[in-house]
């Protein structure tokens, strides 16, 4: 056992590591590609009635006139101390304005893989247990259609439909006026249960259906794909055909047994979905209005915040360096025939 573990944390310490240079290079490319961008911060950020001298001094000010190669190495010496600069059109820390947006894309993030894991599994499993069957059909057809619809152009529906002609759901925000207060972690719901106040719960719920929907069922298609095809394979195997002929129930085989064989591609596709969420909620956060860090990247393009732009890529780089590596930590955990030493 002790040598198992050795080997994993030698493993994980090396894929740290392996990371650091990522990190670093796509920090120069955001860095180098937001300044080649046209349109000078000065220029966005100032008043039409700012003066050239106004202008000079602002871009001294944020450090603009210097040399591109002497902006970024101080970018990345402050970074590695924790400081991600400040930003130009809001004068905050762009640490702290991170983490106060975060935690809704992180919430709005893991709604839509909720509703996704929930639906498409199931769909998946039943699939590819069942080939060719009705619920095989049916599963393809909500597969195909998570795969096919644009998220963007989903939720604009979803707003149209239910929001405007039925009138069952908000379309836009986070929270009704005034229902949040006293924030703990950051996300809302949780800390309305922590709080205990459910009608605060709904609330938060209701706000997050519709965008929640939009964004996860694209996943809900992918994942119901993977999780046939993974299913499917998992059926022809010899254990199978042994454990029917022992008298199995059927659905003890394809849960018990199929499923879990089968969980290796699942895992992958969800970890990997969950990482594209957090970044890829970006036009849905903006079609919904939701107040998440993918509207505030939005704002300091518009902008050109080069501090706000860079430290929020950043962020979603981190975010996919460690859903990386908690994955891989999980494929031992499913699997012992995997072993991270090999």
């Amino acid at each position: 056992m002790w040598p198992h573990i050795k080997i994993m944390f030698t493993y994980i310490f090396k894929r740290l590591i392996g990371s650091i240079p990522v990190i670093v290079l796509i920090s120069l490319l955001v860095f180098m590609l937001v300044q080649f961008a046209p349109g000078d911060p000065a220029d966005l950020l100032l008043s039409e009635e700012a003066t050239p001298e106004d202008i000079a001094a602002a871009r001294e000010r944020w450090g603009l006139n210097q040399p591109i190669y002497v902006q970024y190495w101080k970018f990345l010496l402050a970074a590695l101390q924790g400081d991600l600069g400040i930003s130009f059109r809001y004068a905050d820390p762009v640490l702290t304005m991170i983490g106060d947006r975060l935690p809704a894309t992180i919430e709005l993030a893991f709604f839509a893989i909720l509703i996704a894991v929930f639906f498409g599994v199931p769909l998946g499993v039943w699939a590819g247990a069942r080939p060719n069957s009705w619920i095989d059909n049916i599963g393809s057809f909500f597969g195909f259609f998570g795969i096919s619809m644009p998220s963007f152009w989903f939720g604009i529906m979803l707003i149209l439909i239910v929001s405007g002609f039925l009138n069952l759901l908000p379309s836009a925000g986070r929270n009704t006026y005034g229902m949040a207060e006293d924030p703990i972690t950051g996300f809302y719901i949780l800390d309305s249960i922590l709080h205990w106040r459910w009608k605060s719960v709904w609330d938060g719920i209701s706000y997050l259906i519709l965008p929640s929907l939009s964004l996860g069922t694209n996943m809900l298609g992918i994942l119901m794909r993977v999780t046939r095809s993974s299913v499917l394979e998992v059926m022809n195997e010899d254990f199978v055909r042994t454990a029917r002929s022992k008298g199995i129930n059927e659905r003890v085989i394809v849960w018990r047994h199929v499923f879990r064989n089968a969980l290796v591609p699942i895992i992958t596709v969800v970890g990997l979905e969950l990482g594209t969420l957090l970044s890829g909620s970006i036009i849905v956060e903006t079609v919904f209005a939701w107040p998440g860090s993918g509207s505030l990247l939005i704002e300091a393009i518009n902008s050109r915040d080069y501090p706000l732009i860079t430290g929020t890529v950043l962020s979603y780089t981190l975010m996919f360096v460690i859903i990386n590596l908690t994955i891989d930590i999980f494929y031992a955990a499913i699997d012992p025939r995997i072993r991270f030493g090999k």
